[in-house]
């Protein structure tokens, strides 16, 4: 039987939610609905498999069974719709499993089911063994949001990982969409094979301030006219904290300044950071007295004169 990727079919990812799942799969349907693409056997393939991956994603307990055995979840499907007993050899070989229940499949636990079709002891009657294979669990992925203040100084987070929670710690200067392994915790494995891994991609959030690209950090910082045009000093917050700024006398607006060491830390790299690029904007005036008014008028004169 034939393993299908129900979530690369709909093209959402493991943890989309009912809601997503159902839009995905209505798009999809009214893109390749028979009735808009007669004769085309390629978009009927396409929508049957879009509609079986519906059937299951959006059964809360099927969906449980697909995430918890992978390709095998058809033949926890079809013991259990057996009811009245019987034989079955889920990989064709020469074994069999019996089945016998008269309230239908004995669905003790995902890891007692596949006690029963594996081992070589346990519950089974005819015989079915895997001839001494072990199975890898399935891995499991899934997504996990911080902030950039949290990326900038490594942070612990605690995730669920099948009803047990899981403490995490994320070291300084992880990026966006950076993935993690976790070894062996996935889903269990059969026959006394190991557990699966866990894969968590990271998800740092947009920051309101601060753009980020690679290890080096983009920020705007307004300074007054007057600073600019008579040098001095400004403060900008950094993730580091609060440091003081020297703005060179004449410095335009739009000017790019680099702060040394002063971006993100550099991963796996202790001690080591990116800049700092501060993007100086001029901060006109505003609500300005008649004096002041004046003042300026007196300058712009000054230069007009000067011009001549």
């Amino acid at each position: 039987m034939e393993y299908k990727d129900y979530y690369k079919i709909l093209g959402v990812s493991k943890t989309a939610s009912q809601n997503e799942i159902k839009k995905a799969f209505k798009k999809l349907a009214v893109k390749y609905h028979p009735d808009k693409n007669p004769g085309d056997k390629e978009a009927e393939t396409r929508f049957k498999e879009a509609n079986e991956a519906n059937s299951v994603l959006s059964d809360p307990e099927k969906r449980k069974q697909y995430d918890e055995m992978g390709d095998n979840w058809k033949y926890y499907e079809q013991m259990k719709n057996q009811g009245g007993g019987g034989t079955y050899n889920p990989f064709g070989g020469g074994g069999t499993y019996e089945y016998s229940s008269s309230g239908g499949f004995d669905a003790e636990s995902f890891a007692d089911f596949f006690e029963n079709i594996f081992s070589r002891s346990g519950k089974s009657k005819g015989g079915f063994s895997t001839g001494g294979r072990a199975y890898k669990g399935n891995d499991f992925q899934a997504e996990l949001e911080i902030t950039l203040e949290e990326a900038y100084r490594g942070t612990e987070k605690i995730v669920n990982v099948n009803g047990q929670p899981l403490r995490i710690k994320l070291k300084p200067g992880i990026a966006d969409e950076q993935i993690i392994k976790l070894k062996e915790k996935g889903g269990q494995g059969a026959g006394g094979g190991k557990p699966g891994d866990l894969y968590i991609t990271i998800r740092v959030v947009k920051h309101y301030k601060y753009e980020r690209i690679g290890d080096n950090l983009y920020v705007d910082v307004p300074v007054d006219l007057y600073t600019l045009i008579l040098g001095g000093k400004t403060e900008v917050n950094t993730l580091k904290g609060m440091i003081k700024l020297d703005i060179p006398k004449g410095t335009e607006s739009g000017k790019v300044l680099r702060l040394r060491n002063l971006g993100m830390p550099v991963y796996n790299e202790t001690g080591k950071f990116g800049d700092l690029y501060a993007k100086v904007l001029v901060q006109l005036p505003k609500n300005l007295s008649e004096k002041e008014e004046a003042l300026f008028k007196q300058l712009a004169s000054l230069r007009e004169y000067a011009k001549v």
